[in-house]
């Protein structure tokens, strides 16, 4: 390292999904995302225009990777070992929703979109049927 890398080399690091902890948390951050994708794939399919089509494919895998971005923010950061012991299944679920949302990355097919966004809905069924999400989550169901 540089005398100049020294001097502008941050002097503390912090982590978190916001850099600052503030315990907000909410799975419709990713189901936004996901939301998008489909409507981008659908728009997608409905033109002929291909510099449209190729916007739609760069911005759909954007908001793709914005979903497993979030997604992985509320398994490693929200989840504790508690919830894996109340729900059982929550390993299996944030793997299958987080493939859901590489292979749903990948393509342009509508199924592959709703498959991630059916897997998201499933996330948040859990997220609210714990007591820590009602202090962390803005937008509770209804």
């Amino acid at each position: 390292m540089n005398l100049v890398e020294k001097i502008l080399a941050p002097r503390y690091e912090a982590h978190a999904h916001c850099d600052l902890f503030c315990g907000t948390y909410d799975p419709a951050q990713a189901a936004i995302e996901a939301d998008s994708c489909l409507k981008i794939v659908k728009k997608y399919h409905d033109s002929d225009d291909e510099v449209f089509r190729a916007r739609a494919i760069f911005i759909k895998e954007e908001r793709a990777e914005l979903v497993k971005q979030h997604l992985w923010i509320l398994w490693t950061d929200f989840f504790e070992p508690k919830h894996v012991e109340e729900f059982p299944g929550l390993h299996d679920l944030f793997w299958r929703a987080t493939k859901a949302a590489g292979a749903a990355k990948k393509s342009m097919s509508v199924e592959a979109q709703q498959e991630m966004i059916d897997l998201i809905g499933e996330v948040a069924e859990v997220f609210w049927a714990t007591d820590k999400a009602k202090g962390a989550g803005v937008y509770p169901p209804s």
